[in-house]
């Protein structure tokens, strides 16, 4: 389990740099692009920028915010159920939502060969698709680990409660 998790630390932690630079790199663009638009000569591409670089930084925090458990959550429900109970719906929802971020990864990624394979690029830069869509199948699929790994303490934890 230590090494399950100290690999998803480490993943995150490198994906959270990446994202913070793409992040970093929004809000330059963005004050350079306000600046050139007031002497009437706009950055090319910028909405194009944007868009993939938000891609990124969201997909790239997936991972961490769940490790932080900082995603929302409506639990006015679940916190009026006995601790066995919420442990028992907290364990399906590990599992639900590791299926679905699984799926979702797995079909992003076919979406980005798919876009590799028939050469798409973007219409003002000329820039390719498919390593941001792959960039976004890649963060993805570091959520399924993270939440592989809150299935798996999940179920650990049921143990040692049963012993």
């Amino acid at each position: 389990m230590e090494v399950l998790d100290s690999i998803s630390a480490f993943l995150n932690r490198v994906l959270t740099w990446i994202g913070g630079f793409f992040l970093v790199s929004m809000i330059v663009l963005t004050c350079v692009n306000i600046i050139f638009r007031m002497v009437w000569v706009p950055i090319r591409g910028t909405f194009e920028l944007m868009g993939y670089f938000g891609a990124i930084v969201t997909a790239f925090a997936l991972g961490y915010t769940q490790i932080k458990k900082a995603h929302i959550s409506v639990d006015i429900l679940v916190n009026n159920f006995s601790i066995k109970t919420r442990k028992v719906v907290n364990m399906i929802n590990h599992a639900v939502c590791f299926f679905f971020f699984s799926a979702v990864a797995w079909q992003i990624a076919i979406k980005a060969t798919t876009l590799m394979n028939t050469g798409e690029i973007t219409e003002t830069l000329r820039i390719v698709y498919y390593p941001f869509t792959y960039g976004v199948a890649f963060g993805c699929a570091i959520l399924t680990l993270v939440l592989f790994t809150d299935l798996v303490r999940s179920f650990m934890q049921e143990k040692e409660d049963k012993s």
